[in-house]
């Protein structure tokens, strides 16, 4: 079982290192991650600018390439350029932070899972909630587990599971959910300051709501202290939709 690991808090990440130290404990792993923070990048790739990619050694744990691009971009360049062969499993992770609700189609770290997905290749997003204190040592060993339940299940080609793991300061996890994403947004507000030249500047802030309106969402879940586990698909189409335009009068000419 072979591993590539990527990330969206870069490759100096504690959260990066917690998780190649849980994966390269069953299997040889790659870490090919950005050389920066890419946080709430989505699943943006490079297309205007070259990316430097760098070979390090960090922390005298592993030797990873730095890529100065966005999570997306390192797997896809691992996959067709960096790596010898093709891994069994795609890793991201673990990111400071869940990735619950709404908030998956900005995650980096979701992108970098997602794009091994659409290489074919089973994919894992690991996210750990925020609090004071992250221990990312103990969240390590929770992904561990549920790493070894996810392989032992033998997941199907390019599917694409988001993992999240309830904060560490309240104690081990109560257990694990499999739960639906739930349709809230963040509660989103923009402080307005001013820059010395008098220009207005918008600094965005918000939080993730608790759903109780959707007992059995992730966002609920994790706030009752579960790690919890979303199958997320590239395939945004609106089928329910889809039905409805297709009855709508179209023009049948042009011009």
């Amino acid at each position: 079982m072979r591993f590539l690991i990527t990330n969206d808090d870069g490759i100096l990440a504690p959260g990066l290192a917690a998780l190649y130290e849980a994966a390269s404990a069953l299997g040889p792993a790659d870490v090919v991650a950005p050389e920066d923070t890419q946080s709430a990048i989505g699943h943006a790739i490079s297309v205007l600018q070259p990316m430097v990619v760098r070979r390090l050694h960090v922390n005298n744990q592993f030797h990873g390439w730095s890529v100065g691009g966005r999570p997306a971009d390192c797997v896809k360049l691992a996959m067709i350029e960096l790596l010898p062969e093709r891994p069994d499993v795609v890793l991201s992770g673990i990111n400071a932070g869940a990735n619950a609700g709404i908030n998956v189609l900005y995650s980096g770290t979701i992108a970098g899972a997602r794009e091994g997905a659409l290489f074919g290749v089973p994919a894992i997003a690991f996210s750990l909630e925020l609090c004071d204190e992250l221990d990312f040592g103990a969240a390590g060993r929770v992904a561990r587990s549920v790493l070894e339940a996810i392989l032992a299940a033998r997941p199907p080609a390019g599917i694409c599971l988001s993992v999240n793991i309830p904060r560490m300061d309240r104690g081990l996890p109560r257990g694990v959910k499999c739960c639906a994403q739930a349709a809230v947004n963040w509660e989103e507000f923009y402080e307005k300051r001013v820059d010395p030249e008098g220009h207005a500047v918008y600094w965005l802030d918000g939080r993730i709501p608790h759903d109780r309106a959707h007992p059995d969402s992730d966002l609920a879940a994790l706030h009752d202290g579960f790690v919890t586990i979303t199958p997320l698909r590239a395939d945004l189409t609106d089928q329910a939709a889809l039905d409805a335009i297709a009855s709508w009068r179209w023009p049948h000419e042009f011009g």
